[in-house]
């Protein structure tokens, strides 16, 4: 057993399931054929029952109407032979057991003995090879007291059982065929989408993220699995090219700062520490590309924070306004040539669920964002509203725009539109996806509209705290 279950256990799933499927319908054809050989068998012999029992009772009529003797019984040779059929024998016993008459066809009387019975019996034995079915009942007239007994070779109904269990085993032997031939048939059917999604992986070892699992037409269990794989490579891609696309940015970012910094250096280094003038110049701008390094490190670690997700962050009540009013307030005095105009009549007492300092966040990002592009019109417009029970902010500035064909690409890292007049400014193309990533951690969203020469529109939207939502 312990041998069967090892090799079992090394064989593939395409002939375990054949196998076992093979095993699984060979049992219920054997068990179906069993039942219908004992029922068939069972009925073919009550129906010989039945037979010899309605001869009992014509041979019980017939002496009882005749009230016959002894020796008219045995004188009524030719009415038992007419009764009495092939392969049976007919006996007439007195109330001794001694044979009265005797009518046998081809079944000699040795094979069954002579036996008196006091009511109606029936048996079945076997003499030798032959099987026998003896009923014996009594035979009571005025003038005889005896037993009829009458004994039914059953080599016929014997044959057809043996030919009926021929045909059932043929029947077994070719279903095991069969329902092998189609357990291979449909494990190999079944275990085709595994195949493919085996065929994929591989080539996906060798040749990378792009290859993807042929999905039927069906909606099966294993086409569902096939696209939950394909949407799992797609993620997966996307995050490859994401974190492939970063590593790149993040390596250029930091490489101009720190090339910059090379080249003062070896500037000292080699002739430019005696001149007064190029010492002091060469150590300002280390200083500042030193400040510019730090606050793209720092902005690393501000997106990989806006990255976590947190449960307990949802648990923080912020008054919108009170916070809008804080923020604007101390942006305002870093900014003294800038106009900001306020419209948020409307969103006073709203509350949102988001951690102040997070929406303190977010507006600078968007303030600072603001100020960097305004141009020559240095007002910037900060709105608010309430909609639909979701609470609405937008900071407007009139400067130079952003090209349709860049909207889409704001929220990345490192995307900037003009790289050069965005270094000059300070950008390292990092705030709008901060700042995107923590209004979707408190399920909010953010867009971008913008026209070229006009101006830029930064709208954010939070969900209204319903039972504050009137505060």
């Amino acid at each position: 057993m312990r041998r069967v279950t090892t090799l079992l256990s090394r064989l593939s799933i395409r002939w375990m399931l054949a196998i076992w499927s093979s095993i699984l319908l060979c049992v219920l054809f054997l068990s179906y054929n069993g039942v219908q050989y004992f029922v068939i068998n069972r009925w073919m012999l009550h129906q010989e029952q039945i037979a010899l029992h309605k001869n009992i009772e014509e041979i019980q009529g017939y002496f009882r109407a005749e009230n016959e003797t002894a020796e008219g019984i045995a004188g009524s040779h030719s009415f038992i032979e007419s009764i009495n059929g092939s392969h049976q024998l007919i006996r007439i016993l007195d109330a001794r057991g001694k044979p009265v008459l005797t009518a046998s066809a081809q079944l000699p009387e040795e094979w069954v003995k002579p036996q008196v019975s006091t009511k109606t019996t029936t048996d079945s034995i076997w003499h030798e090879e032959e099987h026998l079915l003896i009923v014996r009942s009594p035979l009571r007239t005025s003038k005889f007291n005896g037993t009829i007994e009458i004994v039914n070779n059953l080599e016929s109904s014997d044959q057809l059982s043996d030919m009926l269990l021929g045909v059932m085993i043929a029947g077994w032997l070719g279903a095991i065929v069969i329902s092998g031939i189609g357990g291979v048939f449909l494990s190999r059917q079944l275990l085709r989408p595994i195949q493919s999604l085996r065929d994929t992986m591989t080539s996906i070892k060798q040749k990378g993220l792009q290859e993807r699992v042929r999905i039927s037409g069906s909606n099966d269990e294993l086409a569902q699995l096939a696209r939950v794989f394909n949407d799992l490579m797609d993620q997966l891609e996307t995050s490859f090219y994401s974190q492939k696309q970063f590593v790149e940015d993040a390596s250029h970012e930091l490489r101009t700062p720190i090339s910059i910094i090379e080249g003062h250096i070896s500037l000292l280094s080699r002739w430019g520490k005696h001149d007064p003038m190029i010492l002091e110049e060469s150590l300002n701008v280390s200083v500042q590309e030193l400040g510019r390094l730090k606050g793209i490190v720092n902005e690393l670690l501000e997106l990989t924070r806006a990255e976590e997700k947190s449960r307990e962050l949802y648990d923080f009540p912020c008054i919108a306004n009170d916070t809008l009013q804080y923020t604007l307030r101390n942006f305002a005095l870093l900014h003294p040539d800038f106009h900001f105009t306020q419209n948020l009549d409307d969103i006073d007492g709203a509350v949102i669920h988001i951690v102040p300092n997070h929406l303190e966040q977010i507006l600078l990002i968007l303030l600072d964002n603001a100020v960097k592009y305004s141009g020559a019109t240095r007002t910037i417009t900060i709105n608010g509203a309430v909609q639909e029970s979701r609470l609405h902010i937008s900071v407007e500035d009139c400067g130079i725009g952003v090209p349709e064909e860049d909207l889409p690409l704001l929220f990345q890292r490192f995307y900037r539109v003009d790289k050069s007049r965005s270094r000059e400014q300070g950008g390292s193309g990092l705030g709008l996806a901060i700042a995107e990533r923590l209004v979707a951690r408190y399920s909010g969203s953010i867009t971008l509209s913008s026209i070229p020469g006009q101006g830029t529109a930064v709208t954010l939207s939070f969900p209204v705290v319903e039972e504050l939502q009137n505060h």
